[in-house]
């Protein structure tokens, strides 16, 4: 797996950014006079680590090639000794988690909720300011709506001075309201997608999913005032087992009552946290029963809607619907398996989760040829 955090050590108290820089490029832009009092500068390299300079003082990295992270965007914890990752320059899979604080517990839940919270807002907006150009960048929890005031400072501040970024926000959707129609107004909606859950036009199993009594209802009513304020929505639909036999249903339902929204997303779940701990009654292998999915995708397609399969291997998917499982997980938690060894369309699937079960996943698998 590719390292999200890794050790440093820096001569500081408390946390702080910094971009890292190699001397490939930087005479270029310090000539330009386009570096930042946020940049690091690789110093030397050795035994002991990479050695990088600037405004901020010295840091040292450890255990990583400084080629790996040239450009990259850290959150320094010197108390800790360790560095979070919050901008890989490399890859396109960046997502800050603002909180892990959430009023939900999902029953497939990669990320159970924490009651602890840190406001890293301050220290996620200098790091959004320093992406790569054109940077799309994710925001998570938890619940990131739970501290909507800041989440909604955070876009439109780093949204003025970035117009050139976008943003693609999970959230519950249960914490949207009429009072928000000015905060909203003020961030550049073109640039912000909100990833937003609806399990199941039958308000019992969305609830029984969510452990939120009221959730169903309280979404659909939120859904109606982001479609008011012209928000761009991505639905998506977790595919389990409890919830599997009405997704024809709940295509139905997505095309005729909410033809506003930006996409439909049928996504695969996770053998990880809550996931893990409910696999043997969640799972839904879809590479026997795609049926119901197929059908449901040509539903709302034809009303125009797009729709997208998430998380699918696409040895796992009937040729006609390849088209629409892009390969959609993170770099850093996406594995192969030996049965990919010579697939012909390795290079565009998205793979398996990194910890995807062996003996207890789909039960079709093989290389295509």
């Amino acid at each position: 797996m590719i390292p999200l955090r890794i050790k440093v050590e820096a001569n500081a108290d408390q946390m702080f950014v910094v971009r890292l820089r190699s001397f490939e490029g930087v005479t270029r832009e310090h000539k330009a006079g386009q570096l930042t009092p946020f940049d690091v500068v690789l110093d030397r390299v050795g035994p002991e680590g990479a050695h990088y300079v600037g405004e901020g003082g010295p840091i040292r990295i450890l255990g990583i090639d400084p080629a790996n992270v040239d450009g990259d965007v850290l959150l320094v914890n010197p108390r800790r000794g360790t560095a979070d990752r919050l901008i890989r320059s490399s890859s396109r899979h960046n997502t800050f988690l603002v909180t892990e604080r959430c009023d939900q517990i999902c029953l497939m839940c990669s990320q159970p909720p924490k009651r602890h919270h840190v406001d890293l807002f301050p220290y996620f907006e200098t790091a959004a300011l320093l992406a790569p150009e054109g940077a799309t960048i994710g925001i998570s929890g938890g619940e990131p709506t739970l501290f909507k005031a800041q989440l909604f400072d955070f876009l439109e501040r780093v949204l003025s001075v970035r117009p050139d970024l976008s943003f693609h926000v999970l959230t519950n959707g249960q914490h949207f309201g009429e009072g928000d129609r000015e905060a909203m107004s003020c961030i550049d909606r073109g640039r912000v997608v909100w990833g937003i859950p609806l399990y199941s036009r039958d308000p019992v199993v969305h609830d029984e999913i969510v452990a939120k009594a009221g959730a169903h209802e309280q979404l659909l009513e939120n859904l109606a005032i982001m479609c008011r304020l012209g928000a761009q929505v991505e639905l998506r639909t977790v595919l389990m087992r409890p919830n599997a036999d009405g997704l024809l249903k709940l295509a139905s339902f997505i095309a005729a009552t909410l033809p506003f929204v930006r996409t439909w997303a049928i996504m695969q779940m996770e053998n990880i946290g809550f996931g893990r701990m409910n696999w043997k009654t969640l799972f839904y292998d879809s590479s026997e029963g795609f049926d119901i999915v197929g059908r449901s995708i040509d539903r709302v397609r034809s009303r125009g809607i797009d729709a997208w399969l998430y998380n699918f291997p696409l040895c796992t998917v009937p040729e006609p619907y390849r088209s629409l499982a892009p390969a959609t997980i993170s770099d850093w938690k996406r594995a192969y398996r030996d049965e990919c060894n010579g697939c012909s369309v390795k290079d565009r699937c998205g793979g398996f989760f990194e910890w995807h079960p062996a003996n207890r996943g789909y039960s079709k698998l093989g290389a295509i040829q």
